[in-house]
């Protein structure tokens, strides 16, 4: 990244935080266009909840899996989510378990929660109380 884009960056989360989402979604779109997650996941959230921008759940699928398939661990866990609810896309728990365990894998303790009870209730995956156990133990519980 260049110095432009890290300055830019700092500019986009700055306006994000401070819930400054049009402009946020202005800084952050060529820096998600360029390639970079965190900017690619931001988009994401502004276009799934309406921040920003009209809600836009083509728009919303599009940059979170993106991210996600660059390793962007809360990208990784923002997709299970989507296929879990079936929000923006069809519901899949199958597919909502590959994603929550690529985020779980990397750490992320609410994806490791969530694995952890998909295991425990046989959604999305053959119930297993021993790899429950495990992921509950990971996150911490």
């Amino acid at each position: 990244m260049t110095v432009t884009n890290d300055i830019n960056l700092a500019s986009a989360m700055a306006a994000f935080e401070a819930k400054h989402f049009s402009r946020a979604m202005q800084l952050f779109t060529p820096i998600a266009e360029s390639g970079d997650a965190d900017a690619q996941h931001r988009v994401a959230i502004m276009f799934q909840n309406g921040l920003g921008v009209a809600r836009n759940c083509p728009q919303a699928v599009k940059w979170m899996k993106a991210a996600a398939e660059q390793g962007h661990a809360l990208a990784q866990h923002g997709v299970g989510f989507m296929y879990l609810e079936g929000e923006c896309v069809d519901q899949n728990s199958a597919e909502a378990v590959k994603w929550f365990r690529l985020a779980a894998e990397q750490g992320l303790a609410g994806s490791q929660t969530t694995l952890a009870m998909m295991y425990e209730q046989g959604n999305g995956i053959a119930q297993d109380l021993e790899e429950a156990k495990k992921w509950y133990a990971k996150a911490g519980f």
